[in-house]
């Protein structure tokens, strides 16, 4: 349920009335927008009556939300989120520009990396120390080894660091990370869901392979739900019959997400194609959609990566994508 109040309520009124609520047994949320403030119900509402909550004084509406996420729910949050990771806004007028390659190698490899991403435009740098694979053959990452290379890479350029996270005992190495990434297998791993919900890290939380979009909003709000609302979406494609791409990437995922959430998107084309050819248009397709941000594999030397050089692009390759993006981001009115 939510309760919009009238314009000009003091804060006085507004505590009274937030304590009103409270007898019913249920959590008071409160949401200050720029036009209006909202206080969100979260708990069994259904014994609350509508028209008793109406005929307070500084209430000006009431709606029962039917959906099962509600710190998620634009509903409850009619502005776009924004989060600040250092200098930086995920989700203002400036596109996110993730870059990295898919897991850190060497100490030269990830320093030369983030130096070009850096020198081209982009904003954070990725790169995975524990590497969830198919196969148990290949590279695992470096673990904690690879958290130090990201950090000393950052230390030479200043970029913020996103890297993925895959249980909760590793939770403590990723103390000074400063994006923690939840893959696609991890999406419903309630559990680590639950424990970065208490930390004050922002959370890059990706699409599973075959989750739907509610699936997805549903795992947000587990983080949500225990404290921490900084949390970006990222659809990074689905599973689908079609076999020629690595998968399937649902650019209709902006639209409905943005639709259904205040929460930030960012799309990582790379993951959804498998193909580095591709990457380009479906980063354009992303931003003229909507987008907030991509995320886009980037690697010195693709030929003889260690995991996903398929889809990686070389450095000057990503020049060339972020050259050409500006004016397309300058259409829907965001900058690079």
């Amino acid at each position: 349920m939510i309760v919009v109040l009238k314009n000009g309520v003091t804060k006085d009124k507004q505590g009274e009335l937030k304590q009103f609520l409270e007898g019913f047994g249920v959590k008071v949320s409160v949401t200050e927008g720029t036009q209006t403030t909202i206080f969100g119900l979260l708990g069994d509402t259904s014994s609350i009556d509508i028209t008793a909550v109406q005929a307070q004084e500084a209430v000006d509406s009431v709606k029962r939300v039917q959906e099962p996420y509600k710190k998620a729910n634009r509903k409850f949050h009619p502005d776009n989120t924004e989060i600040k990771v250092g200098d930086h806004i995920i989700g203002g007028k400036k596109l996110t520009v993730i870059a990295g390659p898919c897991s850190v190698e060497c100490e030269e490899q990830i320093i030369e990396v983030a130096k070009r991403v850096k020198a081209a435009g982009a904003t954070f740098l990725r790169g995975g120390a524990f590497k969830p694979r198919t196969s148990p053959y290949s590279f695992q990452g470096l673990h904690a080894e690879g958290l130090e290379l990201l950090r000393i890479a950052r230390k030479e350029t200043g970029l913020p660091i996103v890297t993925e996270i895959m249980n909760t005992e590793d939770l403590d190495l990723f103390s000074d990370v400063d994006v923690i990434q939840v893959g696609a297998r991890s999406m419903q791993n309630f559990e680590l869901l639950k424990e970065l919900g208490k930390t004050d890290k922002p959370i890059l939380l990706k699409r599973g392979l075959a989750n739907t979009y509610e699936e997805m909003l549903m795992s947000a709000e587990y983080i949500m739900s225990r404290g921490n609302e900084k949390v970006i979406l990222c659809e990074r494609g689905i599973r689908t019959y079609e076999t020629f791409t690595r998968n399937t990437l649902d650019i209709s995922a902006i639209p409905v997400l943005k639709r259904l959430s205040h929460l930030p998107i960012i799309i990582d084309p790379s993951h959804a194609a498998g193909l580095p050819w591709m990457v380009e248009p479906l980063s354009k397709a992303s931003v003229a959609a909507g987008a907030d941000g991509l995320m886009i594999e980037v690697h010195n030397n693709p030929a003889k990566a260690l995991s996903d050089g398929a889809q990686s692009l070389t450095p000057d390759q990503f020049d060339g994508i972020m050259n050409r993006l500006a004016p397309l981001a300058q259409v829907v009115d965001r900058t690079l």
